[in-house]
């Protein structure tokens, strides 16, 4: 029949009679019959396509008996649906009734989420009568965009219930396949309601982008045919152009570029990254025109990276069987993980050939066609009447425009949109579009296996978040090569392979008070209930109330416009949480530069926010036991904010509160409400049912707990340095040390800082009256955690202003200059309480100073050549040209093998010409000179990092040896309650293993291993402060008699080493003046010179000016004044192991 050699066709019937049969009869089936013609459910589904049969017409055909029959071959249907990549016929078959008696609905009941609502817009019909709207309200577009295509996931669950595979690929599929299927269905429904015209007078946003989708579709169509015609033509010309043989190679065609992807899909990916855009980079009612070529150019580059991903079926290795596993640390271990990381790598290669990386270039080029064609195709009609007349006026006007604008003096171009879209966006608040690479996986991520082969199945995802930065690619591809971070893969597999599944209790009541639209515990309401600053009579007369009315009506707007921008934030995490309700779920991670791990879906996982942590829980429980009941207690009295007693007054907390949490469990939102007064109040909610219902079990220690319960550290940065260190004093504040209470360091502060108000408020200081018994442990909290990362005054003076402003106690106005003093006063005390980890501060800054400074050996020739055509009596130090060589970034390498670069560089901007303006980009492959500064100031705090992302690292991957379930906040470290004491302990282990190994000894090691042929220039001479603060380092320069000299006229007489004794006459220049800022220094360690002398007799650099002529052909040894290492404490890290509270 298929055949068509008997004259007879196929009918719904006859793939009825085919399927039943694969059913029946299949090799795996129970009555196997070898038939090698027998075609499969997939080829059966092809031809039906191709015969226009409907999917449903076969399976209710009466050739089926019964339902189960019906049933399974839905689920046949289904499969092939997803491997040829058909929504639609998936979309058919889920309507089937047969399959929804048989399968539960998890969602069978679960109210919808009611979406952000706003008023719909009035609409006026041809007499200027207003039309009554459909209904009273919209939903906004984006989160209708996120509905619909988390209606897949609920598709996917009721067709193919058991196959996780095949969900997961479908949830992978192409977010603009989706949104094309969406914006048609939205088109056709506004086309059957004879709406058509009113859009003139409704401006509705689907509607236009279909509009704009189905223009531009058939824009790019015609125009990518005459872009393939013309450069045919032109390369036709130069083969048979003799002269120009030499440049055809460099002739860049667009045409194969553009012919990748689709046309319908190349107009919706332009318009919707366009409109995503809109208002980015600090440009109100538009985008920046370089950000926008590049952003739509490296979209197009994904999706037909993602698409070929699909085409080539890429097999996705499995985890490793746990009969198997032999423990992460020891050789042999490490070797196996290797080597099946690397034949599973070896084995997709050929496959992914195509996935080399297009240049910022290209992206452009691609990017300037489609939004040129956008901009020429998108249009909108403005109506509005004529003040004369009364007359209505009609125009169409261009969606989006090019202009320019000024920013800190430069012209910059921009797209603008029009101000009706423009306004219409504002009010939908449209965020990014979701692509299925954020949200969760239903089955365990693959393994990573290179930097970017890991994580999703279908869609490709990077292991380390790169912005821009070449170099950070090519150090991990090569320690990849090496074998260098298996580790660091396999943690990321660790942390991606832990199930999770939606808390039902916690999601029920957030969905009530969502659906409720009040204000409660950080959901935002769904109407802004705060009242609006009054306005105050004497305002025209008193400037000063004017001022005070202005600030507080600013504010008041802003709240108002924040409070729907969290609104719609909120509404992202409960609709995917109810998405996923009854699934397990998993957490794809990857790295950012520094090591932190993160899980790559943005939305809605366990490092969001308290309503993120609420609602999720393991997928997997385990019972509670007598310990983990205590922890259970323990954990709830932390969550409250009841976290600096010992633990047996933590749990005596609890049971004094029993019957608050028993409220609270069973009358949530009828109660008492204590839960809400909690610093983490749904956490502290889902804490309490938990609590309950272990208690109401019968047997509390049996109960299968599956709620996470955390173990944070003590301002973990302090924690780090002061192992570092040795640091005593420090060690004692940050529950290094054994102590029988939790020492609290941010209380501490608070304390002194309250001492010092009380001075100052002796002296009628007006802030010191205003925030004296104010200056809580929450005010100073953020303050005194990031003074370890290198925090500056004006980022103090930023956290400190938003927690007055929390606290709502302090005049709106006021809230600034009371900061701004606030600042001043923590930061001095702050200072006092930790000179051991300033001292470590000090000398991670100054060898990432230096580092950045220094030149390699082989690059100080040219560096010391001067320019083309400069006179030979120019100028004698080419200042300009050493510092385009200084381009050495800090590197190195953690303790787990990944190595760190920063990435910190004065990018060169590179001109491209397009058709809609002069484009400048910034290339991250283009050599650029390092900025020096921000290497300095951004190493402490990246190395502090790089070692509590080890830590971590090295936690994650024990725990997973000894069979504990684990997830991580960076310094908070989540398990099972019955497993806290085992991870305890192998948190202090991994912590004491990981600073046993003298890890700035090592750091210090490969500085000068690494900088080994690094030369600093001379320059350094003009830098006093650098040169102080390398004497106060310990740094001893010795210098030759003459440049010892220069030395003490420039006043650096104690960084002179005194066994230097001969003293000859200064050196004078040719007015008899003294040379100033002249430094040479030769040796530093061993009496081994460190200079390195340009040859004898070369003048190149030799000129009228003498002052700077002794250090023009001269550089220093990096290596030779790297600042020795601070002297060490005398705490011992072995004491942690006895310290309860290091981590609680």
């Amino acid at each position: 029949m298929e055949k068509g050699t008997d004259r007879v066709h196929p009918t719904a019937s006859t793939y009825a009679i085919m399927l039943l049969a694969w059913r029946r009869f299949n090799p795996e089936s129970d009555t196997p019959v070898h038939l090698s013609d027998l075609p499969n459910p997939t080829t059966l589904l092809s031809n039906l396509i191709e015969r226009d049969i409907s999917p449903t017409a076969v399976v209710a055909d009466r050739v089926l008996a019964s339902s189960e029959e019906a049933s399974e071959i839905i689920k046949l249907l289904s499969k092939s649906a997803v491997d040829l990549n058909h929504p639609r016929i998936l979309a058919e078959l889920g309507q089937a009734e047969f399959l929804g008696s048989h399968v539960p609905d998890p969602l069978e009941g679960v109210p919808e989420v009611k979406p952000v609502l706003r008023l719909a817009v009035q609409t006026l019909d041809e007499n200027g009568n207003v039309i009554p709207a459909q209904s009273e309200e919209e939903v906004p577009f984006n989160l209708d965009n996120l509905r619909k295509h988390l209606a897949q996931v609920t598709l996917a669950r009721r067709v193919l219930p058991e196959d996780l595979a095949s969900r997961q690929k479908l949830l992978e599929e192409s977010v603009y396949d989706v949104a094309v299927e969406r914006l048609r269905h939205e088109a056709k429904l506004f086309d059957e309601l004879g709406l058509g015209n009113r859009e003139l007078h409704h401006a509705d946003l689907q509607k236009w982008m279909w509009d704009w989708h189905q223009k531009l579709k058939t824009r790019l169509e015609a125009e990518i045919k005459e872009i393939i015609v013309a450069e045919a033509k032109i390369c036709k010309h130069i083969r048979a152009c003799q002269t120009f043989l030499a440049t055809s190679n460099q002739v860049q065609r667009m045409g194969p570029f553009l012919s990748l992807v689709k046309p319908e899909k190349l107009s919706l990916i332009t318009i919707l990254e366009i409109m995503r855009l809109q208002g980015s980079g600090g440009v109100s009612d538009g985008m920046k025109t370089a950000r926008a070529l590049l952003t739509v150019g490296r979209a197009v580059e994904n999706e037909y990276k993602a698409e070929m991903c699909k085409r080539n079926h890429i097999a996705i290795p499995s985890h490793a069987r746990p009969g198997e596993f032999t423990g992460y640390f020891t050789g042999l271990g490490y070797k196996d993980l290797h080597a099946r990381r690397m034949t599973a790598a070896k084995y997709m290669e050929d496959s992914e050939e195509w996935t080399s990386e297009w240049t910022q270039v290209l992206r452009v080029r691609v990017g300037s066609i489609l939004v040129d064609c956008l901009m020429d195709s998108a249009t909108i009609e403005r109506t509005a009447v004529d003040k004369r007349t009364n007359e209505e006026i009609k125009e169409n006007q261009p969606a989006f425009y090019h202009a320019y604008e000024y920013v800190r003096g430069q012209k910059l171009g921009v797209i603008r949109l029009n101000p009706v879209v423009s306004e219409r966006i504002a009010k939908d608040g449209l965020r990014e579009t979701l692509h299925p690479r954020h949200l969760p996986m239903l089955v365990k991520p693959k393994p990573w296996l290179n930097h970017d082969r890991g994580g999703y199945l279908y869609n490709r995802s990077a292991a380390m978040r790169f912005k821009d930065c070449q170099e950070q690619q090519t150090y991990l591809e090569h320690a990849t090569s090496l074998g260098n971070v298996e580790l660091v893969y396999a943690g990321l597999d660790v942390l991606g392979s832990t199930p999770w599944k939606i808390n039902r209790n916690i999601f029920d009541i957030v969905l009530k008070v969502w659906n409720s639209g009040e204000r409660l515990c950080k959901i935002p309401p769904a109407a802004y209930d705060q009242p609006e600053p009054e306005k105050p009579l004497n305002m025209n007369t008193d400037i000063k109330a004017k001022s005070v009315y202005g600030a507080r009506l600013k504010a008041f707007m802003q709240d108002k416009a924040n409070n729907h921008s969290d609104r719609c934030s909120v509404n992202y995490k409960i609709e995917i949480a109810r998405a996923f309700l009854g699934d397990t779920m998993y957490l794809p991670h990857n790295l950012d530069f520094r090591g932190r791990a993160y899980p790559i879906p943005p939305h809605f996982n366990h490092i969001g926010d308290d309503l993120s942590r609420g609602l999720l829980m393991f997928g997997e429980a385990q019972p509670l036991g007598e310990q983990g009941l205590r922890w259970l207690k323990i954990h709830l009295a932390n969550l409250y904010g009841f976290d600096k007693g010992n633990f047996d007054e933590r749990v005596k907390f609890v049971m004094d509160h029993l019957e608050d949490v028993y409220d609270s469990a069973e009358k949530p939102l009828d109660g008492n409400r204590w839960w809400t007064k909690a610093d983490d109040p749904w956490q502290c909610l889902a804490t309490c049912m938990e609590l309950h219902a272990a208690l109401e079990s019968g047997d509390p220690h049996a109960y299968m707990s599956s709620l996470p319960v955390h173990q944070d550290g003590t301002c973990n940065g302090l924690q780090h340095y002061a192992a570092l260190g040795g640091d005593v004093k420090g060690a004692a504040q940050v529950n290094l040390s054994v102590t029988d209470r939790p020492s609290d360091v941010y209380t501490y502060v608070a304390n002194m800082v309250e001492k010092v108000l009380e001075e100052d408020l002796k002296n009628g200081d007006k802030y010191a009256a205003m925030l004296s018994g104010r200056v809580s442990r929450k005010v100073v909290k953020q303050t005194v955690m990031t003074t370890v990362y290198g925090v500056t005054y004006i980022g103090a003076r930023e956290q400190i202003e938003r927690q007055l402003k929390d606290r709502k106690d302090i005049p709106e106005e006021e809230c600034w200059g009371a900061s701004a003093y606030l600042a001043k006063r923590v930061l001095v005390c702050i200072g006092d309480l930790f000179s051991g980890a300033k001292a470590i501060q000090t000398w991670l800054n100054l060898c990432a100073r230096l580092i950045s400074k220094s030149i390699p050996a082989e690059r100080v020739p040219d560096a010391l050549q001067a320019p083309k055509g400069r006179k030979k009596n120019g100028s004698s130090l080419p200042k300009n040209r050493i510092r385009k060589e200084q381009m050495s970034s800090v590197v190195w390498t953690t303790p787990l093998g990944l190595p760190i670069i920063q990435p910190y560089r004065k990018t060169k901007r590179k001109q491209v010409m397009t058709s809609i303006q002069s484009v400048f980009i910034s290339d991250p492959n283009a050599p650029a000179e390092v900025n020096a500064v921000k290497q300095a100031s951004a190493f402490p705090p990246n190395f502090i990092h790089s070692l509590d992302a080890t830590h971590m690292m090295l936690t994650a991957l024990e725990c997973r040896t000894q069979g504990l379930t684990f997830a991580s906040v960076h310094d908070s470290y989540w398990t099972h309650a019955s497993s806290i004491d085992k991870m305890s302990e192998i948190i202090r282990d991994t912590f004491i293993a990981l600073h046993s190994s003298d890890v700035l000894e090592k750091l210090a090691t490969e500085f000068r291993t690494r900088y080994a042929s690094h030369k600093i220039p001379p320059d350094i001479a003009s830098q006093r402060k650098l040169l102080k603060n390398l004497q106060a380092a310990g740094v001893r320069i010795v210098a030759s008699s003459e440049q010892a000299n220069a030395l003490r006229l420039g006043g650096f007489d104690n960084i002179m080493d005194p066994t230097q004794t001969e003293t000859p006459k200064p050196k004078t220049g040719k007015r008899g003046r003294p040379m100033k800022n002249v430094v040479m220094i030769e040796c530093a360690q061993n009496d081994v010179s460190a200079v390195m002398d340009h040859e004898e007799g070369d003048d190149d650099c030799a000129g009228e000016d003498d002052v700077d002529s002794i250090l023009v052909d001269k550089f220093v040894d990096l290596s030779a004044i790297l600042p020795p290492l601070p002297k060490k404490g005398d705490f011992d890290v072995e004491t942690i192991k006895q310290s309860q509270y290091f981590f609680s």
